[in-house]
């Protein structure tokens, strides 16, 4: 079976004026990877919105109210990054049911899914932060633990930023193991406490990072059982990334995802790849990294 891949035109929708991030970063991946023949559009799916009882099995009903509503005060959406618009919104409700059903597709026996978005994973139960209005990996999560024969959940967080809002929402469900690896001078400066954190100092390079990484899926494969793993790919740990302030080669970052891609395999474990963040100024190395991503994978799980 092929790997499923979310995407639809809105991923891609501009967002405010001001905004940081490359969004034709979202166009351009699906688009490279279908011109060299590494995926075929039959794998590309376009997701809905997530509909409101989904949203509301994570996140607080009062700020989702709020949120949909466009009510969110000054300093929110300060703190979200973002000025609310009511396409705002519907976006995020699509991008995070890219990963919903990703998760869906990898465990009825896809093995291996991708949301070219995703890892919105600042985003809280009750407040949006650093560009997240929705945690898509928490709402993944919860959908397959409630809804299917899924009992333990593996977040595995390598994005520059720790995921501090999905570490917080399951700081108390034992369900959901969060393992993250991160700057530790970086974003978000008040960290939460995930089930393990690996702060990082500034300028780390291949070998250290990759070292820490092995040794802690190692660690993790004798604490967790998991049915499901859910992979938070970051490429903004790239040297070249111009927020991320770490060391790693092109070459280093695909073999971090080969060491996570190797755990799954060898445990038989399904799991859902959401695309997070990614900073370069070349827009060819944030592309080409992320496609790295999705080569490897087909390599691996077809």
């Amino acid at each position: 079976m092929s790997i499923p891949i979310a995407w639809t035109e809105l991923y891609a929708h501009p967002l405010p004026e001001g905004h940081r991030f490359p969004m034709e970063k979202y166009d351009l991946i699906p688009q490279q990877l279908m011109y060299e023949g590494t995926i075929e559009s039959h794998q590309i799916f376009a997701p809905e919105p997530l509909t409101e009882a989904q949203i509301l099995r994570v996140h607080e009903s009062s700020y989702w109210e709020r949120l949909k509503h466009q009510q969110l005060s000054k300093k929110e959406q300060r703190e979200s990054g973002f000025p609310l618009s009511d396409r705002l919104v519907e976006r995020e409700t699509i991008i995070c049911n890219g990963t919903v059903l990703g998760a869906r597709a990898a465990l009825n026996g896809a093995q291996c899914a991708f949301n070219v978005a995703g890892g919105t994973h600042h985003a809280y139960r009750d407040k949006a932060e650093g560009f997240c209005l929705l945690n898509d990996i928490a709402l993944g999560a919860m959908e397959l633990l409630e809804d299917t024969s899924v009992n333990q959940v593996l977040v595995i967080d390598l994005d520059v930023h720790q995921g501090n809002g999905t570490a917080k929402i399951f700081e108390d469900d034992d369900r959901v193991f969060t393992f993250s690896m991160h700057g530790d001078r970086n974003y978000p400066f008040r960290k939460e406490r995930s089930d393990i954190d690996v702060p990082m100092p500034d300028g780390i390079a291949d070998d250290a990072y990759l070292e820490l990484l092995h040794t802690h899926l190692k660690e993790i494969k004798d604490r967790v059982k998991p049915d499901f793993v859910f992979f938070q790919a970051g490429v903004d740990i790239l040297a070249s990334d111009k927020l991320g302030k770490l060391g790693v080669s092109l070459a280093g970052c695909q073999e971090r995802d080969a060491l996570v891609f190797d755990f799954c395999s060898e445990l038989g474990i399904p799991l859902q790849v959401s695309m997070g963040g990614g900073y370069s100024p070349r827009i060819a190395d944030i592309v080409d990294a992320h496609a790295n991503t999705y080569r490897l994978a087909m390599r691996k799980f077809t």
